[in-house]
């Protein structure tokens, strides 16, 4: 792995992101492409998509992937919310085809005590259904691996395998690896042996020609409790070492990995720490 980012804020332009992250030495970047708390946004001017497509191309960065808003669940057996939430969806990957970004990280949704199968179905519908309003939309889809807590469906590689299965256009479907909250899931990753074991899990069962991104994060809480609490990469319960099997494993060269660890409140130091302890961790090619 040699791209490492975060996520940044578009405060006063979605160009002004771009400039954050080159200020960190960034080579990947994650944005929200309006703000996450609001159902509804004013369109893109064109000439500030215009901008930051032109500032992607000329600073260098590798990727950029957006996140959808946290208010979207297409998993809900509420037919009202369900709607609201599939239009933000088709929303969202508009704003990202209008900015030139490749991939959209989205939360696969809770069924709301209705059944992992019951929401998957949901889940699946309201993506085919988007796909058939963007039919030319050229930004993916990519399921992130979730915690589990409550109801959230995508805990398991199972559960993610299962909404790509009733998706129609699976070209437009990838998935980012959330490293606190596959660990949080339960997967163990902390030793050679079972991370070897869990990747050869989701290649086994959703396929790693699928995982687009990572996020790159430590968690507050130990392995299985299925709580999603972010740690600094090494302070959490994690530790280094697996996080140096991510970064060195060669098949993930060119997949970026992006911080969503806690920011500090004045400036982004904290992110280029993060990023500097995930550098450290490579390995030069003669070792």
């Amino acid at each position: 792995m040699k791209y490492f980012g975060a996520h940044m804020s578009i405060s006063g332009g979605h160009a002004l992101a771009i400039d954050r992250a080159l200020a960190c030495d960034m080579s990947a970047l994650q944005i929200f492409t309006k703000n996450q708390r609001q159902w509804k946004a004013s369109p893109i001017d064109p000439e500030a998509a215009e901008l930051f497509r032109e500032r992607y191309k000329e600073s260098g960065l590798k990727q950029v992937v957006a996140h959808d808003s946290y208010l979207i669940n297409v998993g809900s057996p509420d037919p009202e919310l369900w709607e609201k939430s599939r239009a933000a969806l088709q929303d969202e990957l508009v704003r990202c085809d209008q900015l030139g970004v490749p991939y959209l990280v989205a939360h696969p949704g809770a069924h709301m005590n209705e059944g992992v199968d019951a929401g998957v179905a949901r889940i699946a519908e309201a993506i085919n259904r988007v796909h058939l309003e963007l039919p030319d939309g050229e930004a993916m889809v990519l399921l992130e691996t979730t915690a589990g807590a409550g109801t959230v469906i995508g805990r398991t590689f199972e559960e993610l395998a299962m909404i790509i299965d009733q998706v129609d256009d699976k070209d437009r479907m990838g998935v980012c690896f959330d490293t606190c909250h596959v660990f949080a899931a339960g997967y163990e990753i902390r030793n050679e042996a079972d991370y070897k074991k869990t990747m050869q899990s989701f290649d086994e069962v959703i396929g790693l020609e699928r995982l687009k991104a990572f996020h790159l994060n430590d968690s507050q809480n130990a392995l299985g409790t299925r709580k999603d609490r972010h740690a600094d990469i090494g302070d959490g319960e994690i530790g280094l070492d697996a996080f140096g099997f991510i970064v060195n494993d060669k098949r993930f060269a060119d997949v970026p990995g992006l911080l969503e660890t806690p920011k500090d409140s004045d400036d982004d130091g904290s992110d280029m720490r993060n990023i500097a302890t995930l550098t450290g961790l490579i390995r030069s090619k003669r070792s």
